[in-house]
């Protein structure tokens, strides 16, 4: 096996092909309502990452079975996950949050994930998903936007929190017994292959969950946008990011679940995204070269658990 895929865990887990359906709700972020910044991160665009969701318009449980209908008639499905995607999903007062998410606890719904900040994990919010989860028979896991562990790069990308939210968010969830997932972007041009490395260390050594890799988009009307444009930066080769993201695997726990290899982003809007190849295409790039030279998830995980005693269990 070259890496976990989440269509092999979601198959396994649930015996059948699971789709994700997204939710969108009237949210927004502490980094761009004041609370921390009004800026927000020097990537994220006015619609933050829910470029393809329903208006927020839309009552939650509709939204659902009007995916679910969908997606269930064209490619007959029967189970689905409720993805609460844009901006920062338990930044909102808490009776408000669990509305949302009870609204979302209907029969088809096989989990529920959650996307959100490393700042906004607060125990009360936890303590009632954890509930939700023994009550409804339904799984909880929390996606954690991080990007990076190098903490003078989350400054540039002005994220408004540093790696230490991150360990805490992190920490809280699994002792609720929910599932955590962390965003990374592998090709960040002030990051190096060290912080690339560190950053699969840091996520086994916490017990991540899962992992949704990314390659660093720019979009129009952001900070990095005007960054791009006027040369003060400039994206790393596609080759790179193959090499940095193989790399990241074979550091990276194997029974961490991969959700994707690379992102995508909406063209009418992108500056630059992808080197103008297609997601799939550069996914058979990196299947091909792992298979090619016999890497895999996971070859070099060999640093937790007292890794310098070994020398004395033989």
């Amino acid at each position: 096996m070259l890496y976990y895929k989440f269509s092999d865990y979601l198959k396994n887990k649930y015996g059948t092909k699971v789709y994700k359906l997204p939710v969108n709700i009237a949210s927004t972020c502490p980094n761009r309502d004041g609370q921390i910044s009004e800026n927000g991160c020097i990537f994220c665009g006015e619609e933050g990452t829910g470029f393809e969701n329903l208006s927020s318009g839309i009552a939650v449980k509709e939204q659902l079975l009007k995916n679910a209908a969908y997606i269930g008639s064209n490619y007959n499905a029967q189970k689905f996950i409720a993805y609460f995607q844009n901006y920062s999903n338990t930044y909102m007062p808490f009776e408000l949050f669990k509305d949302y998410i009870n609204e979302a606890c209907i029969e088809s719904m096989a989990a529920i994930y959650i996307s959100t900040r490393p700042d906004c994990i607060e125990d009360r919010y936890l303590d009632f998903l954890t509930k939700v989860k023994s009550e409804k028979d339904i799984d909880i896991l929390i996606e954690l936007g991080l990007q990076t562990v190098n903490y003078h790069t989350l400054k540039i990308l002005n994220r408004g929190h540093s790696l230490a939210e991150f360990i805490d968010a992190a920490g809280r969830i699994k002792r609720y017994g929910l599932d955590s997932c962390a965003h990374f972007i592998v090709d960040l041009p002030m990051d190096s292959l060290d912080d690339v490395i560190e950053g699969a260390k840091i996520l086994s050594a916490l017990g991540i969950n899962q992992v949704k890799c990314h390659s660093m988009y720019i979009l129009k009307n952001t900070v990095l946008g005007d960054m791009y444009e006027s040369g003060g930066i400039a994206p790393l080769p596609m080759e790179e990011y193959v090499e940095r993201l193989i790399t990241f695997l074979e550091y990276l726990d194997p029974g961490i679940v991969i959700q994707r290899l690379i992102g995508r982003a909406p063209e009418e809007r992108s500056l630059f995204c992808n080197w103008e190849t297609s997601w799939w295409k550069i996914r058979d790039v990196i299947e091909g070269r792992m298979t090619l030279e016999g890497r895999f998830q996971g070859k070099k995980f060999n640093y937790l658990g007292g890794s310098a005693l070994k020398r004395f269990m033989d």
